[in-house]
């Protein structure tokens, strides 16, 4: 890596809670792969043009493996834990490469088939009913929040994989201490072994009696054909439940964040709720809301756009700055209900692709849809950009969002 004398510091911060980062479109301009300090003084290359995200993200030689010396750490962190194969979330196919990759991501791929999704959609459209019947009740103010963006999918992913809902505020304490970025490494692992803990105490207990769920349905397939140990499937389990609520409750978030402040755009998704479809793949293009989850690093030489990046040497394909790539997007910074977003990179790209989006999308038109049309008179009571932004998170979202109508 040459030229690293100047390497702007990363991750970077903010000068607007609902944009990217300001240097992210400065860098595309004039350096679209440029060197970057890590927090643990790791030099990396950033990435912020959508044509190279996609062609990195979709190239073999570039792996996923976060045992490896030189992938890039956002956050401090004991790098001899994240290479500890016994560390459950280690044997994830989130830190694989195929072939095992592929065999671990075939084991669930087909519970989150479309046809699979569509079916949960009736239970869904239950739980937010639900959700938004105990809002009217309470008859606010309240935190849209706790009241609706973290209780909806963390009901249906706990449904889905067999875990207690009543459990669920220890494990949403503990997945809030794993991905604040101000979390010590001590805190980090320790809420880390505690979900871990939890997670092998629920997938033993399944082991012995089988149930109908997404857990239990592995479980059994794994002993027709074995590709899973014990820690394999609570690495599974652990990582669809943290995935499954937290990423899906920050763009709830958002997206009624978003809406509330351009009462034109809500007013016509109220009249034509066929567009709320495009006008969720423009909000996911807009937060892109894991914008470092596709951290890699080169398994070989590769020349991409005048640069040549080096065997062992560390990427950040920064998703949000793709998806506001003005080539690809005109005026990126303007939320547009009627822009065809689909080719965005919010679920990642290639093989590592979001195992969960068809549920995602389906949890927030439900969300979208039944919030605005029961309760029209939503509004925030604090100005927008008073709200407390988790600028501190390695998901980004709002810790809080208080609202009355």
């Amino acid at each position: 890596m040459t030229d690293v004398a100047t390497a702007p510091s990363f991750p970077m911060p903010r000068e607007c809670p609902m944009h990217p980062p300001a240097e992210y479109a400065s860098l595309r301009a004039d350096r679209p792969i440029a060197p970057v300090t890590m927090a643990d003084g790791q030099r990396a290359w950033l990435v912020t043009k959508h044509e190279y995200a996609r062609t990195l993200l979709a190239d073999p030689r570039v792996s996923s493996n976060r045992s490896h010396p030189a992938f890039p750490i956002v956050v401090d962190s004991d790098r001899e834990a994240l290479a500890d194969p016994d560390r459950p979330f280690n044997r994830t196919m989130l830190t694989q490469d195929p072939p095992t990759h592929t065999a671990r991501r075939r084991a669930v791929i087909t519970e989150f088939s479309v046809r699979r999704v569509q079916e949960m959609r009736p239970r869904i459209q239950q739980i937010v009913d639900e959700c938004v019947d105990a809002m009217l009740a309470d008859g606010g103010p309240l935190d849209l929040v706790q009241a609706l963006s973290l209780p909806v999918p963390s009901l249906v992913i706990c449904e889905l994989l067999g875990v207690p809902y009543a459990d669920r505020g220890s494990f949403q304490k503990d997945t809030k201490m794993v991905l604040n970025r101000n979390s010590t490494v001590e805190e980090r692992f320790a809420a880390s072994d505690r979900l871990n803990q939890y997670m092998d105490e629920l997938v033993t207990a399944k082991e012995a009696a089988p149930g109908d769920d997404l857990l239990s349905r592995l479980i059994i397939k794994n002993r027709q054909a074995v590709t899973l140990d014990h820690l394999d499937l609570v690495g599974m389990a652990s990582l669809l439940l943290l995935a499954g609520h937290e990423t899906t409750a920050n763009m709830i978030s958002l997206g009624v964040v978003a809406l509330l402040e351009r009462p034109d755009e809500l007013a016509e998704l109220r009249t034509s709720p066929g567009l709320l479809p495009q006008a969720i793949e423009e909000m996911l293009r807009y937060f892109s809301i894991v914008d470092t989850a596709t951290s890699r690093v080169a398994l070989a030489d590769i020349e991409i756009g005048g640069i040549t990046i080096r065997e062992g040497e560390a990427l950040v394909i920064a998703v949000n700055a793709a998806n506001w790539d003005d080539e690809v997007f005109a005026e990126p910074q303007r939320l547009d209900i009627h822009r065809s977003a689909r080719h965005h990179v919010a679920f990642g790209f290639g093989v590592h692709q979001c195992l969960g989006q068809n549920l995602a999308r389906l949890e927030l038109e439900i969300v979208f849809e039944t919030l605005f049309r029961r309760i029209p008179g939503l509004r925030l009571t604090v100005p927008a950009a008073d709200l407390p932004y988790k600028d501190d998170a390695a998901i980004y979202g709002i810790h809080e969002v208080p609202v009355t109508w």
